[in-house]
């Protein structure tokens, strides 16, 4: 029954080890697309105000 139970622990461990690092990886995507998104709409501002004083 101790091995039935330490397979079982160890199952449950490591199920939420993964969906600790699944919250972990969605998260950072979800900051990197922010990053990005902002980085790209400062570039077009920057972009069509020089071209407005031409």
């Amino acid at each position: 029954m101790m091995a039935l139970d330490s397979m079982i622990l160890t199952v449950v461990f490591s199920a939420v080890f993964v969906y600790v690092l699944y919250g972990v990886i969605r998260a950072a995507v979800r900051d990197g697309i922010l990053q990005a998104d902002e980085r790209r709409q400062k570039t077009s501002v920057e972009v069509n105000s020089s071209g407005d004083g031409t």
